[in-house]
């Protein structure tokens, strides 16, 4: 019924996602093509008012494309390293994301996950890593690559190794 807020988007490699936490507080890349379009502060700010609901696309390099909807989305304060409340998956993509819910953010600079090493800096990414991961969709994108868990990857579509061709995240009301 349209209403999205589209924060994240990745088409072709031309913009790197491997930065900062400073980096990721602020937006970066254009709007018809690669973004990451939130401060983690506003995408904060944004989601603590209410209830909101996120969808994923993502598509393979056969022209699959496939989706996961979650009807509860939020992200943390800064107090709580913009930690990722998310429930309520429907789609046919898999659930890839429930088991990163309750996790803070980590960059290749700030390591907030529960792993013994910094998932981004292994994974080239910056995510709600867990230990370390099941989705990783600011990870390298890699043109559909199959041979490294660095890739922007959803597990229960086409695993963890595979780089997908497009990734689209946003929310709504």
């Amino acid at each position: 019924n349209g209403g999205w807020m589209v924060f994240q988007r990745r088409t072709d490699g031309s913009e790197n996602f491997y930065r900062t936490w400073a980096e990721y507080q602020e937006k970066f890349g254009n709007l018809s093509n690669e973004l990451w379009l939130g401060s983690m502060e506003n995408l904060h700010a944004l989601t603590r008012m209410g209830r909101y609901e996120l969808r994923i696309e993502l598509e393979d390099c056969a022209n699959v494309r496939k989706f996961a909807k979650f009807s509860s989305f939020s992200i943390g304060s800064v107090e709580q390293h913009y930690s990722l409340t998310v429930a309520g998956y429907s789609g046919n993509a898999g659930d890839s994301l429930t088991q990163h819910n309750g996790n803070p953010f980590t960059t290749k600079d700030v390591d907030n996950d529960l792993h013994g090493t910094n998932c981004a800096n292994e994974k080239h990414g910056a995510w709600w890593y867990i230990g370390c991961h099941y989705s990783n969709l600011n990870g390298a994108y890699l043109t559909c690559q199959t041979t490294t868990e660095q890739a922007a990857s959803w597990r229960s579509f086409r695993g963890n190794q595979y780089s997908l061709k497009f990734i689209e995240m946003k929310f709504r009301p």
